[in-house]
């Protein structure tokens, strides 16, 4: 659907989703040609819609309604996705480069946009992690997640699971728990099959977690705090997004108290917890040294690592444990 009459109306005329607006919008903004320019701008563009539509997004179906704030809180979003090695800092980048078009194109005018995408991810296109994870102290977790309790169970129990198991936020909220359970005393281990990223699950992608006392524990309590009827942290008739609304992101406040940036540094912790019980050397970001010391042992923890957090890349790693210097 092409533009028609004013821009008033809703996404400034073109139509009532936002999924569909930007698209249209950069086909006038082309003239209907350079197809693959217009095809990799929507696509990039569909990434923005889905985080709008996230736990971290603002639920904005109306461009109308996004500001420069709202791509300021975009590319933090993204920066952290590269910072979690869930994306390059090259794609991160172009994503807020068709951003930035697409609104240009659906507004007929360039003032809300993100001036400088690299200065607004302040990365270089290739990143490690710089910082020492939080949470790595399980007491202080254990602190956390006791507040949690009091408020937020359900989140309490996200927070154990990240810890325990070093599972995404998806994952510990769509994990199978009454599964995960029985595999736990079969088999002494779990599968991580549940909310993984891009389709990889099932018998082309297992993920199996040796189990520990931490993971017996935060099994039993996400369990006992699973609403009825519900095999995982979603009450039957709630939607995920509600879920993440109600729930995840008023929890973030008490995460913060208790110095934690959100649920993605559980899972780092969880990286660097695993590099040293694997090579008995503290993660390189901790100033563990066994890259230098073994590099083939260093390699074989990285290998485990990845393959544990659900990566298909090792280099990811890095980026949870810290690089090789």
């Amino acid at each position: 659907m092409a533009l028609v009459g004013r821009r008033d109306g809703r996404n400034f005329g073109y139509g009532r989703q936002l999924s569909y607006a930007g698209p249209q919008a950069l086909k006038d903004l082309f003239g209907g040609g350079h197809y693959g320019t217009v095809k990799a701008h929507s696509d990039r563009w569909q990434a923005f819609v889905r985080w709008c539509r996230s736990e971290d997004g603002p639920g904005f179906n109306d461009a109308r309604q996004i500001d420069r704030q709202t791509l300021q809180d975009y590319a933090g979003h993204l920066r952290q996705q590269v910072e979690q090695g869930a994306i390059g800092i090259a794609t991160a980048q172009n994503r807020l480069s068709s951003v930035n078009r697409t609104m240009a194109a659906l507004r007929g005018d360039p003032y809300v946009k993100v001036p400088s995408p690299s200065g607004a991810l302040g990365m270089n296109r290739t990143t490690m992690r710089t910082t020492i994870p939080q949470g790595q102290d399980r007491e202080q977790v254990m602190r956390m997640v006791e507040a949690l309790r009091e408020e937020y169970p359900r989140a309490a129990a996200i927070a154990q699971l990240a810890r325990a198991t070093g599972m995404r936020l998806r994952e510990a909220i769509l994990a199978d728990l009454p599964r995960l359970k029985r595999e736990a005393e079969q088999y002494g281990r779990i599968n991580i099959q549940d909310g993984t990223k891009g389709g990889r699950s099932g018998a082309s992608a297992p993920r199996w977690i040796t189990v520990n006392d931490h993971i017996r524990d935060a099994l039993r309590f996400a369990e006992h705090v699973s609403p009825d009827g519900s095999r995982n942290l979603l009450a039957p008739n709630e939607s995920y997004l509600d879920f993440q609304r109600e729930i995840v992101r008023p929890a973030r406040d008490t995460l913060h108290t208790h110095n934690l940036k959100g649920f993605h540094e559980l899972r780092a912790a969880y990286a660097c917890e695993r590099y040293e019980q694997i090579t008995q050397h503290p993660a390189p970001i901790n100033g563990g040294r066994c890259c230098q010391l073994d590099q083939h042992l260093d390699q074989d923890a990285r290998v485990h690592i990845s393959y544990e957090l659900g990566h298909g890349r090792i280099g990811v790693v890095s980026a949870y444990i810290g690089g090789r210097t």
